[in-house]
């Protein structure tokens, strides 16, 4: 069940944009607080990484018109042929005019609009160029390159490498999604901010508490007002992993603050580690309790997060598109079919939809579009962010020697 849409920004902003390497002198970004040097990896991942698959854009909305997308800072467009979508650099190489532009004029190509320099979509050799007649000598001499893609549950997933053969698409989704059947939801939005900041939103410990207190989603649900959190790793995944949970709390010299209002649900007694709010007394899905998760929110490599709840879970993942600007993807599952699938779909268009990824991830928008670091000054729920930031670390460095001694699928015009 995907939007009718994707939407564009909804918003304008009038700072520079976050994670733009131009928007101000690194010493002045560095005077004071913490800066990013422990991680600079991370620091240096502001047009993304490398060597992943990202899920770019709805299956139903790519056609046999090409169409251009931004992903990890390069322009690439995708075009559906015979079927197949295929991926492509988009920039001609004689002028730098974009590929999209341009049209199919023979199966299993793509034609500049210029020129009419016309490119294979598989391999990105230069099968003709129209205007130098067929026996054109650049012909053969020129490729393109192009980008591994993959459709799997309504979702195109592009490939960004370099030119090496890219790891199983099924490497990097969640085990659950290979459990048997389920229903989802998704909404794809274009968003200001830079991408870390909104993974690091994302799994971040502290905003949902108070941030997250008048989203329509939690009006009958209480959020606590902080936690004792530890964060595991097991496999790919970090984890955060409730030790005390507190729902209401004096502060000296201030006063009681607490998320409870009378009209809301009573918040569990007993420390829970499904569902933000607790499981409420309800039954947990088969599927999801048999992956026996360590805590109800856990993130693993590029940005992907899963939030499980007893019922359903929710992803989101950041793609990052250009400095400063991201692609928003929010799914959500039920492992269910067949019949049992219909109450899913109706509260799905009639509320999810609107009130979870709508309203609920648009507070979320707004933060990370106003987010400005470095320099930045950390408090204890912020292990979750560096926990984050080391796992980039250390798994990047891994990760690229690893493809550096992939076999290349294709050799290029750079």
């Amino acid at each position: 069940m995907g939007s009718n849409q994707t939407e564009a920004p909804t918003r304008q902003r009038t700072s520079p944009n976050p994670g733009s390497r131009s928007e101000k002198p690194a010493q002045q970004r560095r005077s004071k607080g913490q800066d990013w040097t422990a991680w600079p990896i991370y620091d240096a991942s502001y047009t993304g990484l490398r060597g992943y698959w990202y899920p770019l854009e709805l299956s139903h909305k790519v056609t046999d018109k090409p169409q251009q997308y931004s992903l990890c800072g390069e322009k690439l467009l995708l075009i559906r042929d015979q079927g197949v979508v295929r991926g492509l650099a988009d920039r001609c190489p004689h002028r730098g005019v974009p590929l999209s532009q341009g049209d199919q004029q023979f199966p299993g190509t793509v034609t500049c609009a210029y020129h009419g320099w016309t490119f294979d979509l598989e391999s990105g050799k230069l099968n003709a160029v129209l205007t130098d007649g067929p026996d054109s000598p650049i012909c053969g001499r020129i490729t393109q390159k192009t980008h591994p893609v993959e459709e799997r549950h309504g979702i195109v997933w592009v490939y960004m490498g370099d030119g090496e053969e890219p790891h199983p698409l099924d490497d990097q989704l969640p085990e659950e999604w290979r459990d048997g059947s389920f229903v989802l939801g998704m909404r794809f939005q274009d968003r200001v901010g830079d991408w870390r900041f909104a993974v690091e939103n994302g799994f971040d410990e502290g905003h949902a508490k108070y941030l997250h207190r008048t989203a329509l989603w939690r009006l009958f649900r209480t959020m606590p007002t902080w936690n004792i959190t530890e964060i595991q790793q097991r496999g790919r995944w970090l984890y955060r992993v409730q030790k005390e949970v507190h729902f209401k709390d004096e502060h000296p010299g201030v006063g009681t603050w607490t998320n409870y209002r009378w009209w809301k649900k009573k918040p569990p007694e007993k420390v829970f580690n499904i569902g933000n709010v607790g499981d409420l007394g309800k039954a947990i899905n088969p599927v999801i309790d048999k992956q026996a998760f360590p805590g109800f929110t856990s993130v693993a490599m590029p940005g992907f997060l899963r939030v499980v709840y007893p019922d359903f879970i929710h992803y989101e993942t950041w793609v990052p598109t250009a400095p400063g600007e991201h692609r928003y993807v929010g799914i959500m599952i039920q492992f269910r079919k067949g019949i049992k699938t219909l109450p899913f779909y109706a509260k799905y268009l009639g509320a999810i939809r609107w009130l979870f990824h709508g309203q609920f991830t648009g507070q979320d928008e707004w933060m990370v579009g106003e987010t400005d670091a470095p320099p930045e000054r950390l408090y204890r729920p912020d292990s979750s962010l560096t926990s984050w930031r080391r796992l980039v670390e250390d798994t990047t460095k891994v990760h690229e020697a690893e493809r550096a001694e992939k076999p290349r699928r294709q050799i290029y015009d750079q």
